[in-house]
């Protein structure tokens, strides 16, 4: 393939083109150092500038209030959903989760080894196909804290507003939608995102946390897992993963200077309005969710045939748009339309499926 692929995968994900030709660039001499980021001690002044740049263009971007720590951690949104009830599920011992697809499950599937978790929705009784309302009748209000998966990645929904949980503390894992939109982070205990999808390479995951809450693990909790840990050494207590924080860096960059949050949103919705409208206007694809509930950041569709459905997968893969398959578990196809995606790849698959529609009545 002598041009670049539209990449559609869920992660590790698109990035922007303008942030890999410059570390690119730099990849063999950072900055005139005589060296790579990927070789320069984490302890270096060089390096110290990374990780503060990027720690400050993050809270600009999030309008991060002063009394939360950003942590740069490694093991992905998935150690997130042990580290979560580690350090928070220990004062009631009890917490409430709100399933909305597999990912909601996993989570909520580690907690029961710490502790008394409820589940206090869920929408499985319709293959995650809709956010459940939800109302703060639902939850115990003794309970240490609420965790909710805001953009579901492999079933394609999406939380349209902040529940209301009453006063117990929220917890969200971000990981598929940080970055899309204007959240308000005061809402949020602790918000968690691995940087694959709409950050950085793979390695790096990101921790959002209310100063309060940390501090709060037992005595017995391993030193790693435990919040305080890293928020005491600033994601220095071991060797963090440099070359994504790097690459996260220029990400924040790149995204200040393009107008920031607000003017990214306006785009991502442009991009899936009119995917999501080709997809409902199609005769061959469908979209199992929820016209409210649909996520902007990944989108589902099926034609109601696997051997179609793998068909066009293949002749897409050909055409240069890559990773349209939907999840193992699931089926069908899935287009991951991350802030990175340009406009030009939703045109250039939404052509395609046209013309495989045409070809195939």
């Amino acid at each position: 393939m002598d041009k670049r692929a539209f990449n559609f995968s869920a992660g590790p994900s698109t990035l922007p083109l303008e942030v890999l030709e410059e570390v690119a660039r730099e990849l063999i001499n950072y900055k005139g150092c005589g060296q790579s980021v990927m070789e320069m001690s984490h302890r270096s002044k060089e390096y110290k500038q990374i990780i503060e740049d990027a720690e400050a263009n993050l809270r600009t971007l999030l309008d991060i209030p002063e009394n939360y720590k950003v942590l740069f951690l490694q093991g992905g949104g998935t150690l997130q959903f042990s580290m979560v009830p580690m350090n928070l599920m220990t004062g009631s011992k009890k917490a409430d989760y709100i399933l909305t697809g597999s990912w909601g499950k996993k989570a909520a599937k580690e907690a029961e080894k710490f502790g008394d978790v409820k589940i206090a929705a869920s929408s499985e009784d319709e293959n995650f196909t809709y956010i459940p309302e939800i109302t703060k009748d639902m939850i115990r209000q003794d309970a240490d804290y609420v965790h909710i998966t805001y953009n579901e990645t492999i079933h394609g929904t999406h939380f349209a507003a902040i529940p209301d949980v009453g006063d117990v503390p929220l917890v969200a894992d971000m990981s598929s939608c940080i970055l899309s939109e204007k959240i308000d982070v005061s809402k949020f205990a602790l918000i968690y995102a691995g940087a694959q999808k709409n950050i950085a390479p793979a390695g790096l995951t990101i921790v959002i946390i209310r100063e309060d809450f940390i501090g709060k693990a037992p005595a017995d909790c391993p030193v790693y897992l435990d919040y305080k840990t890293h928020a005491d050494k600033d994601s220095m207590y071991n060797t963090p993963p440099c070359w994504s924080i790097y690459v996260a860096g220029e990400v924040f960059k790149n995204l200040l200077a393009k107008g920031g949050v607000d003017a990214i949103h306006e785009i991502n919705v442009r991009k899936a309005d009119k995917l999501y409208a080709c997809i409902d206007e199609s005769e061959m694809f469908t979209c199992p969710v929820r016209k409210e509930d649909r996520s902007l950041m990944n989108v589902v569709f099926v034609s109601g045939d696997d051997a179609m459905d793998k068909a066009f997968v293949a002749a897409g893969k050909e055409e240069g748009l890559l990773n349209i398959g939907g999840h193992r578990s699931v089926g069908g196809m899935r287009a991951s339309i991350f802030n990175a995606m340009p406009e030009e790849g939703v045109d250039a698959l939404i052509d395609f499926m046209k013309k495989f529609e045409e070809e195939n009545k």
